[in-house]
């Protein structure tokens, strides 16, 4: 009996295996053979490692898409976590139409960093876009947006922070486990609302806190569709990030074995960050079964 249940499982979860093992880990375990070879999909021919060896030395497209991948990253992420927040906790402090309200909020993260949402970026911002013809109605010109180099990655910063709806569902979620009799007594106590931010609400929501870091990072740093159908990287090279690159050198270039190089390298700084994320968090991070 034991054995044919064991045997059931393996049944129900072979599609999903089926999917990991073709979908994610074999591109995964290909990818890592192509770094080390000069590969455009014709032809293929080992190389070692002088893929790596290029993009550290002669590669300036490389240096320059990773600098702007990171400052995108670093101010980005401290934004949207900082708007999920505080929209957390308005929102935790409603009477009433709390439905309408988690919806309203939510519903542009389901479009996640689709095309229309993209395009709709593009249709605010641009020279003659929303923005501008708003701004023209009180008599003001509104800059080019999108075309001024000193502009556009900032405003391209503005589209993941009006996408926090996912790390304000896990905010919201920790905001209502902070037991209501500690913060009372806060209260009673004498402690101000800051005060009972800083000390109470913050140390307990704070593995919620380090878990959205890591993801939204990861999310983040791995930016492609706002890039590609926004800007295309212009102007002049503004936005040119790390996800861009790589997909021009494979797919517009045909250097599949020197993007799967770009690729690893991506994946070496993600885990990276991770890991730096997690030694990190033992100075912050405090959970319930700690003192």
């Amino acid at each position: 009996m034991h054995k044919k249940d064991k045997y059931l499982g393996y049944i129900y979860i072979a599609p999903w295996l089926a999917g990991f093992c073709i979908l994610t880990l074999y591109p995964f375990l290909v990818s890592f053979i192509y770094s080390f070879t000069e590969y455009d999909m014709f032809h293929i021919r080992f190389t070692g490692f002088k893929n790596y060896i290029n993009i550290f030395t002669t590669d300036t497209a490389f240096a320059g898409s990773l600098a702007k991948t990171l400052l995108y990253t670093a101010i980005s992420v401290p934004l949207k976590l900082c708007m999920a927040l505080f929209v957390a906790i308005m929102l935790n402090r409603l009477k009433c139409l709390k439905g309408i309200y988690y919806t309203i909020f939510y519903l542009p993260s389901i479009l996640g960093s689709s095309v229309g949402l993209a395009i709709l970026w593009k249709y605010i911002f641009k020279k003659d876009g929303l923005l501008n013809m708003l701004l023209t109605t009180v008599n003001l010109s509104g800059p080019n947006w999108l075309g001024d180099p000193n502009l556009v990655l900032y405003v391209m910063m503005l589209l993941p922070l009006w996408q926090m709806g996912a790390p304000m569902v896990l905010f919201l979620a920790a905001l209502k486990n902070v037991p209501a009799d500690i913060m009372e007594a806060a209260r009673i106590d004498g402690a101000r609302p800051f005060q009972i931010f800083k000390n109470i609400t913050l140390p307990m929501i704070s593995p919620i806190i380090f878990f959205n870091i890591i993801m939204q990072t990861i999310e983040i740093i791995q930016l492609f569709t706002p890039a590609y159908l926004i800007t295309k990287g212009g102007p002049m090279k503004q936005t040119y990030l790390y996800s861009l690159y790589l997909y021009d050198t494979a797919f517009r270039d045909m250097r599949i074995g020197y993007a799967s190089s770009l690729s690893w390298i991506l994946f070496i700084i993600i885990i990276t960050f991770t890991l730096m994320f997690f030694a990190l968090s033992k100075k912050w991070v405090f959970y319930g079964d700690e003192s």
